[in-house]
């Protein structure tokens, strides 16, 4: 359902450099699908990132626990609101849309931007109101309708920032027919920073309550050591997070060396186990079906609703979130040292650094469509039929089974990625899970 009341939404076209392409923009109001095609005209044609910022109402329901809020004076909240300052001189419709001082930012990254940012940082989040939906700030999280029609306003020339990678620079038309972008390297690093670290909590606060769960069963206190070492390495991670956000520098005094290296030794145990996995895969014999008890001695647990096996898989899974936010607290640090070359040095860091995740996850996921594969054969017995109980407990195991090719979710970068912001009036921010578009 869409409230087709229509509402003027400035857009802005942000580059990470002092770039110039086409004028493909033009002044005139454009739809939704005009500005997706504008994206994808500029990640073409410029050699820099190109991003674009639209600003619309704050929706009246708002679940900002997803998100990471930030205070007025973080540079993200900072760089926002002089683009905001700067735009409202020279645009009338920027100026309207930000006058009350709160307002809903959504930054569009481009699939060919997004790229450069490596597989396993995002991916799409299941609504549990609406199946095979994805949550949304833009999206009323009660009634799920979407907040508003809209028609998107190119906002023309921004006053000059004082420097090229101020939160804006000069942007207009050149004489030779191209135009100069809006520069906002800072503004753009930072709202992808963290709404890609938002992304990476979110997922691992949905793997600490699948190992809970699954550990109030299994009573194994070796996963909970596990368990609780890596849990344990959230405290440094946000104190890091929240100072590095701020443009302070590291210290020994957070602990975050220590949590590095728990996580790097909790992602040594997955791939040791996901080798072991494979191993016991790759001996099966080829299209034979499969008992249960056979699968059961090397994937302990896989035909019951928790088991030592899917522990394994949400401590896989919470290891690789936790470190998925400290690549980004590295690649941010990195990109600090130089500002003159921001955005490129935190592209190259997070590029450097993610190959062994999305292996890790790409593997797992591997292990788990084949075990999804294989056909099951019915147990050997003296007896020759069996009980409707244990016919049942055949049929929910194989089900499970089958199921488990569903969570084998392998990222991909075939649509744009978008970080929403929530401003309120005394300009802090909620910076919310980055997202497929």
């Amino acid at each position: 359902m869409i409230n087709y009341r229509k509402a003027i939404v400035p857009v802005w076209t942000l580059a990470t450099d002092d770039v110039q392409v086409p004028a493909v923009a033009g002044d005139g109001p454009m739809t939704a699908e005009r500005l997706a095609e504008l994206r994808g005209v500029l990640a073409g044609l410029a050699d820099s990132p190109i991003a674009t910022l639209e600003v619309h109402p704050l929706p009246d329901r708002l679940d900002r626990s997803r998100g990471i809020p930030l205070d007025a004076v973080s540079p993200l909240a900072q760089h926002l609101s002089q683009l905001i300052t700067q735009s409202a001189r020279s645009s009338s419709a920027a100026a309207t849309a930000t006058a009350a001082g709160e307002g809903l930012f959504r930054m569009v990254v481009p699939a060919k931007v997004a790229t450069q940012f490596g597989q396993g940082f995002v991916c799409s989040m299941r609504s549990k109101a609406v199946a095979g939906g994805i949550h949304s700030a833009l999206v009323d999280s009660t009634t799920g309708k979407i907040a508003s029609g809209a028609t998107f306003v190119p906002v023309g020339r921004v006053a000059t920032a004082g420097a090229v990678g101020g939160a804006g620079a000069t942007a207009g038309v050149a004489a030779t027919g191209s135009v100069a972008l809006t520069v906002a390297a800072p503004l753009v690093l930072m709202a992808i920073a963290v709404g890609v670290s938002a992304h990476a909590d979110h997922k691992r606060q949905q793997a600490v309550e699948h190992i809970t769960e699954l550990l109030e069963q299994l009573h194994e206190q070796k996963l909970e050591d596990e368990h609780s070492e890596l849990d344990g390495c959230r405290d440094a991670i946000d104190k890091a997070t929240a100072i590095l956000l701020d443009q302070g520098k590291l210290g020994a005094s957070l602990g975050l060396d220590s949590a590095v290296h728990a996580i790097n030794t909790a992602l040594g145990k997955a791939d040791r186990r996901l080798a072991r996995w494979q191993s016991a895969l790759d001996k099966l014999p080829d299209g034979e079906a499969v008992e249960i008890s056979t699968l059961a001695k090397s994937f302990p647990g896989l035909d019951d609703q928790g088991g030592t096996f899917r522990a394994h898989l949400e401590l896989a899974a919470l290891a690789i979130a936790l470190k998925q936010r400290v690549i980004i607290l590295q690649a941010v640090e990195h990109a600090q040292s130089d500002p003159a070359n921001l955005f490129e040095n935190f592209a190259r860091a997070l590029k450097a650094d993610h190959q062994r995740l999305a292996t890790l996850q790409s593997s797992i996921a591997g292990v788990l469509e084949r075990l999804s594969a294989l056909e099951l054969a019915r147990p050997q017995s003296l007896r020759p039929v069996f009980t409707t109980g244990e016919v049942d407990r055949l049929m929910r195991a194989a089900h499970r089974i089958h199921k488990l090719g569903d969570g084998a979710m392998v990222d991909s970068w075939a649509t744009d990625v978008a970080i929403e912001i929530a401003r309120d009036k005394d300009g802090s921010v909620v910076v919310f899970p980055a997202l497929p578009v």
